[in-house]
């Protein structure tokens, strides 16, 4: 499904005497950017559709010069920003497809998209094929830059790796007992890649503790009923667990009125984008991460405050995951793009120079600096945040205390490494520096949220 943001054709009629009339497009440019999220299936509710909102309500911004410093240039260096939205959902053979109609019919300059990792692992080797502008703005699967070099491919935000590490830091930054510890996670390169990295993390920092339950459902599976009763009946000390959109709202609709979370400290990496639609059937002291400084743990900065607002005016609600995540990629596509665009007499330069401009880049994001340092400066680093859910009968809303920061050079691997050999080498080299671990309790966020 494709929905063009605008159409440029104008009617021209030529005089009676020569009796008749011709359709010709316009000749005006625009920068063309293609947006692929979910639009349907589990996916969409909580997160695809969130990530579009937020995309569109930026790009009307650029478009009319309303975004702050140094986003108050028009659109793409005076360009207006003409985007197109594709679905997510269907499969990664479908996505191969999508993307390539992107860039041969619809002549787009670059495409931003893409939340499941397989669809990520499926469309990056072939927009370097294409030799076209890629910029993955979410999928977590550490393989991306660790199984292949990539020249036109580029991820703007943090891998998975960081969210387990993040998780496990956390963990014992708070003495939080774990002798036992259960694990449920999506049977596909995310959840593979967040299991294994979660257990690697907790070998380091608990090596006594011992894995129970071990669960792989298929992504989509809707129903846990089984799964639930096999972590409920070998209790352990922690549940793990990377589960996301429909999926995760579904576990824990299910899971939380049997009493789970009462028998177990439940943890989860990526769930902030369903506390606004679960509310109180989140119970309190779950743990939590957002897969970076987003949403209620935000860093506060007058770029936050702009972006908060301007989203949750234009959609009734606060900003999650994902609409920062799509944030973070499209200012650094603006700012990399009318880089590149002043170097080039203010034309719009090649896909090469263009993706040469955001190569090793950094900007500020509402969620803080965003660095272009991994993967020879196609993968993203930043900082990172973890917090305890507590509901807000007052607010009506879920509120996120006892939040914990961490740098992003102590929860991702260095430059070169690959995750994998980092987590077994005891996090070698890690930056953990004592503003990266100061606990907050920073909820300034919560008072501007909207049930």
């Amino acid at each position: 499904m494709r929905i063009p943001s605008s159409l440029h054709a104008l009617r021209l009629c030529v005089g009676a005497v020569f009796g008749f009339c011709a359709v010709v497009a316009t000749a005006q440019e625009t920068f063309k950017i293609g947006i692929v999220s979910f639009l349907s299936g589990q996916a969409a509710e909580s997160f695809g559709i969130p990530a579009v909102n937020g995309a569109k309500v930026l790009i009307d911004a650029f478009n009319k010069g309303q975004g702050p410093a140094p986003f108050n240039k028009l659109g793409i260096g005076g360009l207006q920003i003409e985007a197109i939205y594709v679905d997510e959902a269907g499969g990664a053979t479908k996505q191969v497809q999508e993307l390539r109609n992107l860039y041969e019919r619809e002549k787009v300059d670059v495409v931003v998209g893409y939340v499941g990792s397989g669809d990520c692992l499926a469309v990056a080797p072939v927009a370097e094929e294409l030799k076209k502008f890629l910029i993955l703005y979410d999928c977590g699967t550490p393989r991306i830059f660790e199984e292949n070099t990539y020249k036109y491919v580029f991820r703007t935000a943090s891998h998975a790796t960081m969210d387990n590490v993040a998780m496990a830091r956390y963990l014992k930054a708070r003495n939080i007992p774990v002798n036992t510890f259960s694990m449920i996670n999506q049977d596909y390169a995310w959840g593979q890649d967040s299991r294994k990295d979660f257990m690697l993390s907790m070998a380091n920092l608990y090596p006594n503790a011992k894995p129970a339950v071990d669960q792989l459902p298929k992504f989509g599976a809707g129903q846990y009923g089984t799964e639930i009763s096999a972590l409920m009946s070998q209790p352990a000390d922690l549940i793990h667990s990377s589960l996301w959109g429909g999926d995760l709202q579904a576990f824990i609709l299910q899971s939380a009125p049997r009493g789970m979370f009462k028998k177990s400290q439940v943890v989860l990496t990526a769930a902030d984008h369903v506390l606004p639609g679960l509310g109180n059937k989140v119970p309190d002291g779950t743990i939590i991460g957002a897969r970076g400084a987003y949403g209620l743990m935000a860093p506060p900065s007058p770029l936050n405050t702009w972006w908060w607002d301007l989203y949750s005016k234009a959609n009734n609600v606060y900003p999650v995951q994902a609409p920062y995540r799509m944030a973070q990629a499209l200012m650094g596509l603006k700012l990399s793009a009318e880089r590149a665009m002043a170097a080039n007499n203010g034309k719009k330069p090649a896909t090469e120079v263009l993706a040469a401009s955001l190569r090793g880049s950094d900007w500020m994001s509402p969620a803080g600096k965003i660095r272009m340092s991994l993967a020879n400066g196609q993968q993203a680093m930043q900082d990172t945040a973890i917090g305890r859910t507590k509901w807000s009968e007052e607010k009506k809303l879920v509120e996120l205390v006892d939040i914990q920061r961490f740098g992003a050079e102590c929860v991702n691997p260095p430059l070169n490494v690959k995750s994998e050999d980092w987590l077994k080498s005891g996090f070698a080299g890690a930056k953990c520096d004592a503003p990266a671990n100061k606990k907050t309790a920073d909820n300034s966020k919560a008072k501007k949220a909207k049930p």
